[in-house]
């Protein structure tokens, strides 16, 4: 390029933006959830509710959030930690009152709240507890639909919304070597609860989808790992890529779910998984 001549102007597609747009998150106050966040307020979102068990928690994240923001140079935003037991419809329908409240109205929501455990199905001493199976599916199945209800009820007078389920890659693969049987078919239900309520929801403007990531490097997976290296080595060769992922490179992918870049998008799954199911 000659020195004389103009540089071209690349710019960010205006549809990727958070901007002006209310976004919440279940299970917010640490591991996915904290980044799901930290993505909106990174693309412009000024107006954020941090859901997760405990109230000092949650609130304590949102201020972390709005202040980082601040020395980060971003514009002054709204965030509310809100106390919120996904696996209880009762908290949940207070929690989106106060959402409602507060904001009036709702665009994007992910529903990230979530808990793993590995257990054997069978052997006897160590086989899955049957009330650890139901503690699960409350709050990784229940918790995603009572979620994605009270959301719609907001998004669905208003014409429009996203919504997101985590999913797993584990809805598509079974994990090897740990034994998690549970967990994977309540990733699998809450990923086949996405495309059904999209379907339901279809002609309200309201659109449901599900992100599936791969082998995440949290700070629960890091915790796990420092103890364990030969499992983490083992999780890195089945990956194509060779790693496991940062919680950051699903960044643009729950941006992209939520924003109006994905606005023809709904009933679908978007995996991030390193190529894990595509072998």
């Amino acid at each position: 390029m000659a020195d004389n001549e103009p540089k071209k102007a690349y710019r960010t597609l205006p549809s990727l933006s958070m901007q002006d747009k209310v976004c919440v998150v279940t299970g917010a106050a640490r591991g996915l959830g904290y980044e799901f966040c930290n993505a909106f307020l990174q693309s412009g979102c000024t107006s954020l509710a941090v859901l997760d068990l405990k109230h000092d928690e949650a609130r304590e994240v949102a201020d972390v959030l709005a202040k980082q923001n601040a020395l980060d140079g971003g514009a002054k935003i709204d965030a509310i930690g809100i106390a919120c037991d996904v696996s209880s419809e009762e908290s949940v329908q207070a929690a989106f009152a106060a959402i409602k409240e507060r904001f009036g109205r709702l665009d994007a929501v992910v529903a990230s709240a979530g808990i793993v455990e590995n257990y054997s199905a069978l052997e006897q001493a160590n086989r899955y507890p049957a009330d650890r199976i139901r503690k699960l599916m409350d709050v990784n199945v229940h918790g995603a639909f009572f979620t994605a209800r009270e959301a719609a009820k907001i998004m669905i007078p208003q014409g429009s919304g996203s919504i997101v389920l985590i999913s797993s890659m584990s809805a598509n693969i079974v994990n090897i070597p740990q034994q998690q049987t549970p967990y994977n078919f309540s990733k699998a239900a809450v990923k086949h609860m996405a495309s059904s309520l999209a379907i339901e929801w279809a002609k309200t403007g309201v659109r449901v989808n599900a992100l599936s990531p791969g082998y995440m490097l949290t700070k629960l997976t890091r915790t796990i790992l420092a103890n364990d290296s030969q499992l983490k080595e083992t999780w890195e060769n089945l990956t194509p890529v060779g790693r496991m992922g940062d919680p950051e490179d699903l960044a643009g992918a729950i941006v992209y779910l939520c924003s109006d870049a994905s606005k023809f998008m709904t009933g679908a799954e978007l995996r991030v998984d390193g190529g894990y199911c595509a072998i």
